[in-house]
Formats: C-alpha cells, sequence, structure tokens
C-alpha cells in the first residue's frame, strides 16, 4: 500500500531532491497530515534533527495526537526512540543507529529499520559517506530484530523517474517475513500495485505533492473487484469501530472523500453520491482501509444522525453500550428536557461531583456488585465528560496512546489530602 512522507524543515513541510536541494515547501504539516492520515500511517521525518541542525520535536508531537504517524530523523538512542513511542507514535524509524544493541531494547513490532542505498550500497550522514556494506546483507542481519524496513533508493530520491522494481523484489526476498517499505522515484498507480505484489508499501514523497500521483489513484493501485461494474464494496463504521453499513466505492467517489473528508459512495443504480447531503446526517471521513485481499474498503466515519435511510442508527438497527449513552447525554446537554436528573447533574456540578464520589466508593465496598456499580460510576464520568466537551472517542484515544507507550507508569497510590 501506499505510505505518504512528510519531510519536515523549520516547523515546514518540504521536498527535497537527493536529500539536499530544496525544491517544493508545502506549509504547515498538520494540515498534509489530515488528508495523508486518511489512507493510514504517514511517515513523518525530522530532517533539521537528522541532520543535526535542531529539531522539530514539539511540532512532531502534536502530529503524533493528530492521526497515525512513524517517526524518523535523528533517532540515535533507545532513550529517543521510546520518547516517540510514548508520544505516541505507531513506530519509529531508525537509521545509521540501528545496530543490534539498539534494536534489542526496543519492542521489535514498534521499529522501522532504514537502510538508504546506492546502487545497493549502503550510505549514511545524510547520504553522503559511502560505508562499502552490502544492502541485501544488511538487511539479512538485521531482519530478526526489527518490525520492518524502509529502504531509500537514494539515485531515485525526489527525482519522479520510477523506482527500481528489481532490486525491490530482492529487497523484499532478503528481508523475509519481515515488512519492507521501498521510498525513492515512485510515482504511478502501477509502480505502488507492483510493489505490494510483491509485499512491500511504497512510501512517496514528491510525486504526491506535485500532484503527478494521485492519493486515491496511489491508494487504490492493488485494489481488485469481482464486480462487473469494478466496484468494491465498502463496510463503514463509525469513530468506535461500530459497523454502520455496507455501501460501494469507485476511484471516482474515493477520490471525493479523501479530498473533501466526507463519506462519498457509488450507487449501484443512482451513481455517485455523497451521505448526508439530502437528509443531513453527514459524514466526517477519519480514514480508509483495505482488508487482506484488497477486494474491499473500510471506511471510518464520525457519523451525525442515523446512517440507515429508515431511521435507525444502523442498517442492523440501533447501537448500544457507551457509544448510545453518549450520544443520549449529549442530546440532552442541547435540549435540556424538562425533568432530566441528568439535566440537574449538568447544572449543579457540586452534585455531579458528590454523585461520583458516590459512587466510586460503593464500588470499593465489599461484596459490592461490581457490574451495576461500574455502570455507576461511567455514567456519572460520562455526563462529566461530556459537560467538559470532552468525547469519548478523546478518552479512547488517550487509552490507545497509554497502551502503546513502552515507558509504564508508577503504580504507587497518590497521599489522600
Amino acid at each position: 500500500m501506499i505510505v505518504p512522507s512528510i519531510d519536515i524543515v523549520a516547523g515546514s513541510t518540504v521536498q527535497l531532491i537527493g536529500g539536499e536541494t530544496h525544491v517544493l515547501d508545502a506549509g504547515e504539516p498538520g494540515a498534509t497530515l489530515e488528508r495523508f492520515s486518511r489512507v493510514g500511517e504517514v511517515a513523518v521525518v525530522d530532517i533539521d534533527a537528522a541532520r543535526g541542525e535542531g529539531d522539530n520535536t514539539e511540532l512532531i508531537e502534536r502530529l503524533c495526537h493528530q492521526g497515525p504517524i512513524r517517526v524518523g530523523g535523528g533517532i540515535r538512542t533507545v532513550e529517543r526512540a521510546r520518547s516517540w513511542l510514548d508520544a505516541g507514535a505507531e513506530k519509529v524509524v531508525i537509521g545509521t543507529a540501528a545496530d543490534e544493541r539498539l534494536l534489542a531494547e526496543l519492542p521489535k513490532e514498534r521499529v522501522i529499520v532504514a537502510l538508504d542505498a546506492i546502487r545497493g550500497e549502503v550510505v549514511t550522514h545524510g547520504w553522503r559517506s559511502a560505508t562499502g556494506r552490502d544492502l541485501l546483507d544488511s538487511i539479512s542481519r538485521l531482519r530478526e530484530l526489527c518490525g520492518g524496513f524502509l529502504v531509500t533508493f537514494v539515485e531515485r530520491e525526489g527525482r519522479m523517474e520510477g523506482t527500481d522494481l528489481d532490486l525491490a523484489c530482492k529487497v523484499v526476498e532478503a528481508a523475509g517475513d519481515t515488512r519492507v517499505t521501498i521510498a525513492g522515484g515512485v510515482t504511478t498507480p502501477s509502480e505502488v500495485a507492483v510493489l505490494d505484489g510483491v509485499g512491500a508499501d511504497a512510501q512517496v514523497g514528491m510525486a504526491l505533492y506535485t500532484g503527478k500521483l494521485d492519493l486515491a489513484e496511489g491508494f487504490a493501485a492493488p485494489l481488485v473487484s469481482d464486480r462487473a461494474d469494478g466496484l468494491w464494496p465498502t463496510v463503514v463504521v463509525d469513530e468506535h469501530e461500530k459497523a454502520l453499513g455496507l455501501v460501494y466505492s469507485s476511484v471516482g467517489s474515493l477520490r471525493q472523500a479523501l479530498e473533501t473528508g466526507r463519506g462519498v459512495y457509488e450507487s449501484r443504480s443512482r451513481g455517485r453520491w455523497v451521505k448526508g447531503e439530502s437528509s443531513g446526517d453527514a459524514q466526517e471521513l477519519i480514514g480508509v482501509s483495505v482488508d487482506c485481499d484488497r477486494d474491499s474498503l473500510l471506511f471510518r466515519v464520525r457519523q451525525t444522525g442515523s446512517f440507515c435511510h429508515l431511521g435507525p442508527r444502523t442498517c442492523w438497527g440501533e447501537d448500544r453500550g457507551l457509544t448510545r449513552l453518549e450520544r443520549r447525554l449529549r442530546d440532552i446537554v442541547d435540549e435540556r428536557p424538562a425533568g432530566s436528573n441528568t439535566v440537574r447533574l449538568l447544572e449543579n456540578p457540586a452534585l455531579l461531583d458528590a454523585k461520583l464520589r458516590e459512587e466510586m466508593a460503593e464500588l470499593l465496598e465489599e461484596n459490592s456488585d461490581i457490574s451495576a456499580e461500574t455502570a455507576d460510576v461511567l455514567y456519572f464520568a460520562l455526563v462529566k465528560s461530556v459537560a467538559a466537551g470532552v468525547k469519548l472517542e478523546d478518552i479512547e484515544r488517550v487509552l490507545d496512546r497509554r497502551e502503546r507507550a513502552v515507558t509504564r507508569r508508577s503504580m504507587t497510590a497518590k497521599e489522600a489530602n
């Protein structure tokens, strides 16, 4: 699949030829990440840190909270790598410093080893220093110590002249079961498809920024369809991964969805349609992914109102649990129905805090009904969250980020006041 890249110099998104010649400035990285992350993980490279000329740490930490990114550039110690994983990076990309000792100290599945090569020879120090090491030998030596390789064909990087597919196949073979990402020269959907077919992802920068490669076409390149109309079945889920319905997509509808950030689909009989355009039940597109067989899509969206045209939240009826409770609470915040106990809590924060403490105490009592008392705690906690404008999605994102952290928090209790 395609992995868009964002190279950062002095807080701005740039594109370089051969790692040196500055040819393009795409501005603030956050806006670029918002668009690119709709197709999955994005490679974010701190060029300043890689060169030893400062860093963009605070900016990239914010990007870690904005979307799924793999961070590279200037990661030369175990501590630096762990700090990025703790900040929420999906993976870290380690270049020159990636030796057996350092890799052994990190979670294998979260580490990508970056190997830059000119005509099959590994180069370092900003592609300026030849090492005499063979690229394929280096891959074979390190493949059991990492979860992936990023291999850059330096002589093709930024030149948009096509990548070296023959060498890419040899790289994949040398890597064995370790996933490979190829960078350098990828410019066409067919190259993305060929690389995917042999088991490699394509990291793309210049071609996307210049418009030579369309993001939707690059993403869809590996997809296949067994339908006469060529459409792809598309499962739509909300931000909590709850299924809303089944629709269909084409390259055209996918392109419009990625460009606008909305749920756009292809009807089997009526042509293209934008969810909510007539009903008002619009969708904000979070991201798109493909299944393992490359023949169906998953759209993750934030759904306003109902998805089903018959009225229920989903095409299989109403959903349940915490997500339904959160929506009911938000409706109460907006509508303030008379006689609602939730409204009383919203209008009396001291009462809400007292009830939350009361339910926590009851949960901790010996022989308490754990499920019932936990439900009470969750209800009052959600009321407090909704009143503060915090979404359940925000809470889940914090939990996900903490799970990805490699530095464990201390489990010592705070002293009571």
